[in-house]
């Protein structure tokens, strides 16, 4: 589903203002590569993300969205970042900011397939011949395949 559900309810009560959204990214590794989706919107090549529920907790929100957009079964291993998005407004006139929590997963079982109509195409990429990511998405994806062990914060 494309629009959660609370997000729907909220916008039938403020319109088009600006929400503060929390969001995660699930940078899914498998040996040597990386699960991403070809997203629906854009047609732009990005790691699994969404938006987290209200009371759910991030770890178990990117478990989630892997499962219903990928079909696989992941381990969440770490956080790798933090991070504020820019305002973005959408086609609809709606405006919205994420707080992303970007995490590295571990495929656990399962071949992917495109799980809902948020993407148009999922697959493996080799680690060192992923396609071309805006340099927010490129921030998140390398902080997740770093040898870091802490989180990175932007200051």
């Amino acid at each position: 589903m494309p629009i959660p559900d609370f997000i729907v309810e909220l916008r039938r009560k403020i319109g088009h203002a600006r929400l503060w959204l929390p969001g995660v990214t699930a940078v899914i590794v498998r040996d040597h590569e990386l699960l991403m989706v070809q997203r629906s919107d854009n047609l732009q090549w990005t790691p699994v993300t969404g938006i987290v529920d209200p009371g759910e907790e991030p770890a178990v929100a990117a478990r989630r969205e892997a499962l219903e957009e990928t079909g696989v079964e992941i381990s969440v291993d770490r956080l790798a970042m933090t991070s504020v998005s820019g305002e973005y407004r959408y086609a609809n006139g709606d405006h919205a900011v994420y707080l992303d929590l970007t995490f590295v997963c571990s495929w656990v079982s399962g071949e992917p397939y495109v799980g809902d109509d948020e993407s148009v195409d999922v697959r493996w990429w080799p680690l060192d011949g992923l396609p071309k990511s805006d340099p927010w998405m490129a921030e998140r994806i390398e902080a997740a395949l770093s040898d870091e062990v802490a989180a990175r914060f932007r200051t």
